[in-house]
């Protein structure tokens, strides 16, 4: 198992048995804080507590500080230490005072029970098989293949995937795209007691929407979001080994490229990193320049043609282990593949700030109902200021009819959604009529733009972008941190009130506001907004990736997924994130048959 984990973990490994040869731990490592061989794990503390941990608790210092005035004492300078000491002081409630991601297990052998914890965005990840008895967990799932763990596809998943384009399952968080194993939802922690076969999982975080600063000033949020976003970028550059970020030209890591520069002592310690695609109408690379440039970094870049695209196919989808959306995913993975050919092992990347902060133009219509039932939309010029922005979505009768009536307007969209989904005209009618019993389509709670930003937070989207970034992260032994998801600034951008989120037509009001002195001005009012969005379009033209579809159909047509004449039909290409991108969708997935 920890074998075929090395890629997480090229560091060092380590395995330990307790006495009584029923618990075994092993891990990989990824040296990052305290390199020394004292830091190693499984880590051992009070001879009662043995951990296996992947991830960073960033506030460990003070953490450790604060410990140490209680009485306890430290061997090592590492945060896993610190978890140790933190879970015999707080004992569950540990993890309310850890600013980190992590995904973590603690044996307690004087209780004979196992403490596990996922951070609470789902960063860093944990599969488990559980069948009345035996507990078996991993980081990956492929660890759990190599303990014998038979590999059942789940035709649900596979299912929504192909109709609507679902990674996950927004009803059952748990759920995976294989039977037998599960994942560890995120903010949420696991008891297990091997005497007893007793499982427990419960949650032990969530946003509270109900907490509103509706009198806070323009002034006040954009100090405090700028406070707690220094504070948040100052904590992830904590490291003993080079540390460098993902910059893609957009705001948002832009935005820590800016941060990050004043706070390093040295600015040639952060190398930036950027997938280009010369040619490409979507090319990022003279933003990224352009930043670079402003904040005087080291700027590395790496090339991405279709040839690669189509060598690293099958290992890309190796360390992916689930399907995904668009090629995007693949950009993310060379960019941390150059990281590694430069030798830089930690990196900072601008996840979590589309969802958070309303970064996509699909948010503006949650918005504009909102205005609309509150009977603001018009004198807000909204509308007309978003369209000047180049804004092309639309508000019609179907928007005013979801302000007025949520409820009647999300069993309409969940009714026309499985309606569409059955009808797929290529799946066979033994599988649809299998496996269309449950459409995993979901809506908000609430029809207003925080609630649709917590569902995308917490229930259905970020996640499968936090898969994602760690898998690509891992695939090459590199660790991704996160500054828009610490916990308090999240809590924080909850609490503004709409406006502070999207203002005259602006997504991400409050953070332009906040880095406005820090940024050049064609970065922070940028009208367009892409990331690593490589020419997926164009690849998908090419013969060798229409091959790799055709291959792919042939799959699903053996297993009698989708009918024989899809095999006739030519491929529809599909730029990355567009809507019914059916042909990417089977070529994502018959890997994992």
């Amino acid at each position: 198992m920890t074998d075929s984990l090395s890629h997480r973990g090229p560091d060092g490994e380590g395995i330990w048995q307790n006495v009584s040869g029923h618990v075994l731990l092993g891990h990989r490592r990824l040296a990052i804080i305290d390199t020394s061989d004292a830091a190693a794990q499984p880590m051992h503390y009070l001879d009662r507590y043995t951990i296996i941990h992947n991830g960073e608790i960033y506030n460990y210092l003070e953490l450790k500080e604060d410990l140490q005035k209680k009485g306890y004492s430290f061997r090592t300078s590492s945060d896993t230490e610190v978890i140790l000491a933190a879970f015999d002081h707080y004992y569950d409630e540990c993890i309310e005072h850890f600013d980190g991601m992590f995904a973590f297990a603690i044996w307690d052998e004087e209780e004979q029970e196992l403490f596990a914890a996922r951070d609470r965005f789902g960063e860093k990840p944990f599969y488990y098989l559980f069948n009345g008895q035996d507990f078996v967990f991993a980081s990956e799932m492929k660890a759990l293949w190599s303990a014998g763990i038979v590999r059942k596809p789940n035709l649900q998943m596979l299912f929504n995937f192909i109709t609507i384009g679902y990674t996950d399952n927004p009803q059952r968080p748990e759920e995976t795209f294989f039977e037998n194993v599960l994942k560890l939802p995120a903010a949420s922690r696991l008891y297990y007691t091997p005497a007893s076969g007793e499982l427990t999982i419960e949650k032990y975080w969530d946003l509270d929407l109900s907490v509103q600063h509706q009198k806070i000033t323009d002034k006040e949020a954009t100090e405090q979001f700028r406070h707690l976003f220094s504070s948040s970028v100052k904590r992830r550059l904590r490291s003993d080994v080079p540390v460098g970020m993902s910059l893609s030209g957009g705001l948002d890591s832009s935005s820590i490229a800016a941060t990050a520069s004043t706070l390093i002592t040295s600015n040639a310690s952060l190398t930036s990193f950027t997938a280009i695609f010369p040619g490409f109408e979507k090319d990022e690379s003279a933003f990224a320049s352009l930043m670079a440039r402003n904040v005087n970094l080291p700027h590395q870049t790496a090339e991405i043609s279709v040839n690669d695209f189509v060598h690293d196919w099958e290992k890309f989808l190796y360390y992916q282990e689930e399907p995904f959306g668009s090629a995007s995913a693949y950009a993310q993975y060379k960019v941390y593949e150059l990281a590694k050919q430069h030798h830089v092992k930690v990196l900072l990347d601008g996840q979590g700030a589309d969802e958070t902060l309303a970064g996509y133009n699909k948010y503006y219509k949650w918005y504009w109902q909102e205005l609309f039932r509150k009977r603001k939309l018009t004198r807000s010029k909204e509308l007309p200021a978003a369209r000047d922005m180049g804004v092309s979505e639309k508000f019609t009768y179907k928007n005013i009819i979801a302000a007025l009536f949520p409820d009647i307007a999300s069993v309409i969209l969940e009714k026309q959604y499985l309606a569409r989904a059955v009808r797929h005209e290529d799946l066979t009618h033994d599988f649809i009529h299998l496996q269309s019993k449950e459409a995993y389509y979901s809506t908000p709670d609430t029809f207003d733009l925080n609630g649709a930003l917590y569902f995308n937070t917490s229930i259905h989207g970020l996640e499968e972008l936090l898969r994602l970034a760690d898998r690509n992260s891992m695939a090459h032994g590199r660790e991704v941190r996160l500054p828009f998801l610490q916990h308090e600034l999240v809590e924080f951008v909850f609490s503004l009130p709409a406006q502070f989120k999207i203002r005259n037509g602006r997504t991400k009001w409050v953070l332009r506001q906040s880095m406005k002195d820090n940024l050049p001005q064609e970065i922070v009012f940028r009208k367009d907004k892409t990331g690593f969005e490589p020419p997926q379009k164009e690849w998908m033209k090419g013969t060798p990736v229409q091959e790799m579809i055709q291959e792919a159909k042939r799959k699903l047509v053996n297993e009698r997924i989708l009918k024989p004449g899809v095999l006739n039909k030519p491929v529809s290409p599909h730029s990355s994130h567009e809507a019914d991108a059916y042909d990417w969708r089977y070529l994502a997935s018959a890997f994992y048959l």
